[in-house]
């Protein structure tokens, strides 16, 4: 065998080393990275209900911090499908009230006060792009086989929409309770990315 042979099979051979660690690296980092089916098998697989004392809030913390690990689009999934509404609706109020504490995403506050700064026009503007985008990714996990509900329904009830509207978001949301609140919890999101695009903001 010839220098340069050895040299090719040398190449081959780091060439397809690389591709292994690489391939190696992927499977490991996708095993590692949150996701709605992950979160799913969670839920299926704990009985919240017959948990007590340390037990139930050790789930509730895991199950806290696995959903803060999705991303935006892993929580929107998940929420299509309406898994979490068993644990929520088995939790005490103090449980509810620190689940959707723990669960909301960071700077809600600050667009909250960011979003009762807007003109009157503006504000109403971003409720209704919101609402437009809840609908539309609703229509998208139906179509995709991911959600089991109603894709006609309001991503919000209508009273709810009208109190948003006429009481003020912000002072709303404070006076809400931890169902009313967790009902809100995706417009809220939904909205806060729709003030962070800055969509809202470039229309005259």
């Amino acid at each position: 065998m010839n220098q340069r042979q050895r040299f090719l099979i040398w190449a081959i051979a780091a060439i397809a080393g690389i591709w292994v660690v690489a391939w190696g690296a992927q499977k490991y980092f996708e095993h590692l990275k949150m996701t709605a089916d992950k979160v799913r098998a969670y839920i299926e697989s704990t009985d919240f209900a017959h948990l007590t004392g340390s037990a139930r809030a050790k789930a509730l913390k895991e199950l806290e911090d696995k959903l803060n690990a999705l991303s935006y689009e892993e929580r929107q999934r998940l929420r299509a499908e309406r898994l979490i509404d068993k644990w929520f609706a088995e939790m005490t109020e103090d449980e509810k009230a620190q689940f959707v504490q723990a669960t909301m995403p960071t700077g809600i506050k600050q667009m909250l006060n960011a979003f009762e700064q807007l003109p009157e026009d503006k504000r109403h503007q971003v409720v209704d792009d919101t609402l437009k985008q809840l609908r539309e990714s609703n229509q998208r996990a139906a179509t995709n086989g991911v959600a089991r509900m109603n894709t006609n329904a309001p991503p919000i009830s209508p009273e709810l929409e009208a109190k948003i509207r006429t009481i003020g978001l912000n002072s709303f949301y404070s006076q809400s309770s931890a169902e009313t609140k967790a009902e809100l919890a995706p417009v809220l999101e939904e909205m806060q990315k729709t003030m962070q695009s800055g969509r809202m903001l470039r229309r005259q």
